[in-house]
């Protein structure tokens, strides 16, 4: 069991938005991001964040260095999902690509959303397929939503525990 999912057994303690939030902006993974989440809903499927420039992410030419523009992106959608669809499936990132727009010299926002028919067509597609890949796309944008800086797309795998877990137990044969 990791560090994160031992924290994730305070949920029940302070409830679950607030430790998404609380354990992502405390957690030494997220922080060197330099990210912050400012927003989450309380059933996770909203979740915003703010990525400000600072000295700790400025690159050689004064812009937000695009690995703090990818690591700010890069857990959310993934363990947001984990958290929203339980623990009988398995989550996984599986693709990410980066497409930079312009160079970002102010600070950035990030939105990542899981509607309600969204998630209900996840679970029922891994009824249905047993695994099954998603993608969700995240833009970087100034405060007022006019300038998008970076776009993050990310393939995401989904499967059922119990497929998943037969499926590595006959590769291993």
């Amino acid at each position: 069991m990791s560090i994160y999912q031992s924290i994730a057994k305070l949920k029940k303690y302070v409830g679950v938005a607030r430790l998404f939030k609380y354990g992502f902006n405390f957690s030494p993974m997220y922080r060197r991001s330099t990210g912050r989440i400012t927003e989450v809903s309380k059933d996770l499927h909203f979740v915003k964040i703010k990525l400000p420039i600072s000295y700790k992410n400025k690159n050689y030419v004064n812009s937000i260095y695009g690995g703090s523009l990818f690591s700010a992106v890069d857990p959310i959608p993934m363990v947001q999902l984990i958290n929203i669809i339980g623990n009988d499936y398995v989550v996984w990132d599986k693709y990410a690509e980066i497409y930079f727009k312009r160079p970002a010299r102010e600070n950035l926002y990030a939105e990542f959303e899981y509607t309600e028919q969204e998630v209900t067509d996840i679970i029922q597609r891994v009824k249905e397929n047993n695994e099954i890949e998603i993608e969700k796309h995240t833009l970087l944008t100034n405060k007022e939503k006019t300038k998008t800086y970076c776009e993050v797309r990310k393939t995401i795998y989904v499967a059922d525990k119990a497929f998943y877990k037969q499926k590595k137990n006959n590769r291993k044969s």
